[in-house]
């Protein structure tokens, strides 16, 4: 007994140490995109938050408003998804199950919750990791 919960606490360090090491990583993390008509460059943060927004080459000034409002949103909303999809990189290792003696069950993160509408329209992002393996687990 002793030495099971020795190795689980072991584990959980490890755990600790690995979300330590990713959270680390991603706060000086930040994706920068431009938007397909060139018009706007927007730097956006590991949360999704908009950390700068540029007009390379003056291209806005012959752009109406409204065309500027969806290059202005396009570029912003697919920031928001690279640093998303970043993020699920960094912590993907974290949602498996431990392969340890143990047998201590990975960190399941709910995405949508974390990142809302980040994730729209991308790869299918949009699942829970226990989704994934409950679907991997069917498919076997």
């Amino acid at each position: 007994m002793e030495k099971k919960l020795s190795q689980a606490m072991a584990e959980l360090t490890a755990v600790q140490e690995a979300v330590a090491q990713a959270e680390s990583e991603l706060s000086q993390a930040s994706a920068t995109i431009r938007s397909r008509d060139r018009a706007v460059e927007v730097t956006v943060g590991p949360q999704g938050e908009l950390t700068a927004l540029k007009f390379p080459d003056n291209r806005h000034q012959n752009m109406t408003g409204p065309q500027l409002a969806a290059s202005v949103l396009e570029a912003v909303q697919e920031g928001r998804a690279q640093m998303a999809r970043r993020v699920m990189d960094v912590f993907e290792p974290l949602t498996r199950t431990s392969g340890g003696p143990t047998g201590l069950r990975g960190v399941d993160i709910d995405w949508d919750r974390a990142f809302g509408s980040a994730l729209d329209g991308t790869d299918g992002g949009r699942r829970r990791s226990a989704a994934r393996l409950h679907d991997e687990i069917h498919e076997d």
